[in-house]
């Protein structure tokens, strides 16, 4: 198989939809020789914040010498960025060594991906149905981790948790809930404790569990499956949050007995998924890990994750956000409040059609000065029409740009260098905004 065969067989298994169960991901698994049963694994699921956590947690066992696979779902900048790799480097000083990673090759991509088309033939021929997409490439992540002999994977759940592909693992060392919030109502429920249910679903008989401080909805839930299952829950105590120093190059906070903590991540909320880190580590800890105090200092100054409040350019200053959901909203309203009261600011938005726009645009329109909104290049996109049409409920000042590109032309065409401008409302459109900044020419 060629490189090329590769990606087209990886782009014809789009075909296959997105279905929830765990039957034909046991098989596709079983064919493969169960690449997944020799690794150890972080499994976390949750609505928002699973891929700050699990970065902080890569970061901060990274820096503590281990070899740490981290599989995440949907890349945002290129497809090689779902599987990656994360060593701390060979200086010799082992306490404040620099954490750097690698993406998959595509010569592994190919090799991977040859041995996984041979076993999707063999079930089809069988009259099983076909992998879907994420089945595949969770697949070729554990088969590309196994090979490169990783001590630990940070493994994300796709959707849910109960019946997400990712469950099929039962060599977790620690299962962690992120924050728990209205999101994909369509396959998980259409209340909080029904989702809540569904992501509690990784929890596992004798695996510590930890969750973010949870509405009392969800974390009755995961309170009665823990006790259930007889096993440790660790919960984040956000009232033993104390932050001493916060502005756009990162966070001073302390937590508990730990005093000093920095994170260069910008945003409260990103002290909340810290913090659910280094439980996360405690864990780690009792179970045999050997990590040191400083080198989990090291791993948290040094965890970046792109796309999440995410300064491109400086003048005027442009950020890239994820939020795509009506938290995630809150999170970055209350972001703005905090870092740019006063100034003006231009939104960039694109969003999906199946995600509740409207409550994004609730919390968030009223503080823009002008709104920008584009349709992402998805087949899940809604218009930057139907958009704008949502957007000028809560905001008259908005513009039809209908591209990325052009939303970026115009936005920076307009700030003046004091100015703020935030793109965000899907992480499927950020890598063309990326691209578009790059290339303008009203930067300063």
């Amino acid at each position: 198989m060629t490189y090329e065969e590769a990606t087209r067989f990886l782009k014809d298994c789009e075909g296959y939809g997105s279905v929830l169960g765990l039957d034909n991901m046991k098989l596709l698994l079983e064919g493969l020789f169960n690449p997944q049963k020799d690794l150890k694994f972080v499994h976390i699921a949750g609505t928002n914040g699973k891929g700050s956590t699990a970065a902080f947690i890569t970061y901060c066992m990274a820096a503590a010498g281990y070899k740490v696979g981290r599989y995440i779902s949907p890349a945002v900048f290129c497809y090689e960025e779902k599987f990656q790799i994360f060593e701390a480097g060979s200086d010799g000083n082992t306490e404040s060594r620099k954490v750097s990673s690698v993406f998959i090759t595509k010569e592994d991509i190919t090799e991977e991906a040859g041995q996984i088309k041979e076993v999707c033939q063999n079930l089809t021929s069988e009259g099983k149905n076909h992998p879907t997409i994420f089945e595949v490439e969770t697949a070729l992540a554990m088969m590309y981790f196994r090979k490169k002999q990783c001590d630990l994977v940070v493994l994300e759940v796709g959707l849910g948790g109960r019946l997400d592909a990712t469950n099929v693992i039962d060599t977790t060392e620690c299962a962690v809930i992120t924050s728990i919030s209205m999101d994909h109502m369509t396959y998980l429920g259409n209340t909080l404790a029904e989702i809540a249910w569904e992501k509690a679903g990784i929890i596992k008989p004798g695996i510590p569990v930890v969750s973010y401080e949870q509405a009392e909805e969800a974390s009755t839930v995961i309170k009665a499956r823990a006790k259930e299952l007889k096993v440790d829950l660790l919960i984040a105590e956000f009232n033993k949050i104390e932050i001493s120093r916060q502005n756009l190059e990162g966070t001073t906070f302390s937590y508990g007995e730990r005093k000093n903590l920095y994170i260069r991540l910008l945003g409260e909320h990103q002290v909340k998924n810290a913090t659910l880190a280094l439980l996360s580590l405690e864990v780690l800890i009792k179970k045999g890990y050997k990590i040191t105090e400083q080198q989990i200092r090291e791993g948290l100054y040094q965890t970046c994750w792109s796309g999440r409040l995410e300064p491109i350019a400086m003048h005027p200053l442009f950020l890239l956000d994820g939020a795509h959901n009506e938290d995630a909203a809150v999170n970055l309203a209350e972001n703005i409040k905090q870092y740019f009261k006063g100034k003006r600011i231009y939104f960039i938005m694109g969003v999906f059609a199946d995600k509740e726009y409207d409550a994004i645009l609730k919390h968030t329109a009223h503080l823009a000065y002008k709104i920008y909104t584009l349709t992402p290049n998805n087949q899940r996109g809604l218009s930057s029409a139907a958009l704008a049409r949502a957007a000028v409920n809560y905001n008259k000042n908005v513009i039809d740009s209908v591209t990325s590109a052009n939303a970026v032309w115009s936005a920076l065409k307009a700030a003046k260098k004091e100015d703020i401008i935030i793109a965000f409302g899907s992480l499927s459109h950020l890598q063309e905004i990326r691209e578009a900044v790059k290339n303008s020419e009203y930067l300063l």
